[in-house]
């Protein structure tokens, strides 16, 4: 018997016989024996704590991260730097173990965090309301168009072709389902066609999505599409990274309906790619519409300053059927090291966060041109992602990246047929100027 199973060999026959049949074979009588597995299973023996330690510290070590490497890489997952105090604070049993704040009267603690996080997203996104978080940048972006979709009663969805693929992948899995129609709009020269857009916008469009700065890291213009969108009585979906509103004008002064991305630059690990957090943020004039959990400040019987769980468009509760949303979980913990990051930073470390981020990458850039090995592909301007073609082929370059210590960029022409030469390169506050250096270097030295 397996000592960590509590199922004994009594239990076993005692429920055997209380179901009527003599063995557990008995329970699989209607499988032709012709198609049953009769042999032991091709597994090795079982190990003890310690041999299980040191085999999975042999498969974990297969791996390179970030400690091994200097990462350029980006495109969604960002290698900024992590202040200790998260780690010390979210790996609290309170807040680590804990699952969801169903009883208000125990779980005041967890419900002030996330009023605290929902506070701060308002803040810098420019909206009114955030909720509890998504699951990551994709599914907010997903749920918003949902909302835009149930608040227009409207049956088709525009997206920029600039937007990341991955979002657009899951936007369309989602819309799917709902008979809901999807139009791509192309990009030139990196960033949203606003000329096909107007050609799009029908009275059927409930929403424009639009990310900026957008997957190849360039800052869209919105002032044009805003109108045009605005005119229609459509919404405007604006998906960004919370590091650049540290110094780039946010999408609540640009006038978004909904602004939604990722928080994993906001303290969390990359983790091999999750798990993240998405945020979701509107005005009040579409805030019941918001998928997920809502926490509101209220005030006990004595008066004190207390929390509770305002909104719950959840398929678990009353009125199912009404539910905006099917998302079961908030990312609390996720959204915890969110809220204690922006805490920490606070308005002035966000700001210097953003701003090393993009002087550096203009550096890189300027360097990467000057090398004479690789070329510009827009002229736009970006804030810390950038692209680059070369002579030689991407996954040619980041092997011998690789080999010298550098996880290098993205390759574009895997979403991207236009850009098959082309690289996007990522440089966060973490990147020293030698670091740079030596990432033009060994690409320079590629023949």
């Amino acid at each position: 018997m397996n000592p960590y199973l509590p199922l004994t060999p009594d239990d076993q026959e005692y429920m055997l016989k209380t179901i009527g049949v003599n063995s557990v074979d008995d329970l699989f009588e209607d499988i032709p024996k012709e198609v049953r597995f009769n042999r032991s299973l091709n597994m090795k023996q079982g190990m003890s704590e310690l041999e299980v330690e040191a085999c999975m510290n042999k498969i974990a070590a297969l791996n390179k991260n970030t400690d091994d490497l200097v990462c350029f890489l980006g495109a969604g997952a960002y290698d900024h730097y992590i202040p200790s105090i998260i780690k010390h604070i979210v790996s609290r049993s309170e807040f680590y173990t804990a699952y969801t704040p169903y009883q208000p009267e125990i779980s005041q603690g967890t419900l002030q965090a996330i009023f605290e996080y929902q506070t701060m997203m308002a803040d810098i996104t420019g909206m009114d309301v955030a909720n509890a978080s998504m699951y990551d940048g994709a599914t907010a972006c997903a749920e918003a168009a949902q909302m835009a979709i149930d608040s227009t009663r409207r049956k088709s969805i525009i997206v920029s072709k600039a937007i990341h693929p991955e979002t657009r992948k899951v936007l369309h899995t989602y819309m799917e389902g709902k008979n809901v129609k999807v139009i791509e709009i192309d990009e030139v020269d990196g960033v949203t066609d606003a000329e096909k857009v107007k050609a799009e916008l029908t009275k059927d469009v409930a929403a424009v999505i639009i990310q900026t700065p957008n997957f190849f890291g360039i800052i869209e213009e919105l002032s044009e599409l805003e109108k045009l969108v605005h005119e229609n009585k459509s919404l405007l979906i604006v998906s960004c990274d919370p590091i650049s509103l540290g110094i780039l004008k946010n999408p609540g002064e640009q006038g978004a309906d909904i602004v939604v991305g990722d928080g994993q630059a906001l303290g969390n690990n990359l983790n091999y790619g999750g798990p993240y957090l998405g945020f979701l943020a509107t005005t009040t004039k579409y805030f019941r519409k918001i998928p997920g959990r809502l926490v509101g400040e209220t005030t006990d019987k004595d008066g004190k300053r207390g929390f509770v769980l305002t909104l719950q468009a959840r398929e678990q509760h009353i009125r199912r059927e009404k539910a905006s949303s099917n998302i079961c979980s908030n990312q609390a913990l996720n959204a915890l090291t969110a809220l204690i990051y922006l805490t920490t930073l606070g308005k002035k470390g966000i700001k210097e966060v953003a701003y090393q981020s993009m002087q550096k990458s203009h550096y890189a850039f300027d360097e990467m041109i000057k090398s004479g090995k690789c070329r510009k592909v827009f002229n736009k301007p970006f804030f810390k992602e950038f692209v680059v073609s070369t002579d030689n082929s991407v996954e040619e370059v980041n092997k011998i990246l690789l080999k010298n210590g550098i996880l290098g960029g993205y390759y574009l022409g895997k979403d991207y047929p236009l850009y098959k030469k082309s690289m996007l390169i990522c440089v966060t506050e973490k990147r020293t100027k030698g670091e740079i250096d030596n990432l033009v270097n060994v690409v320079g030295g590629v023949k």
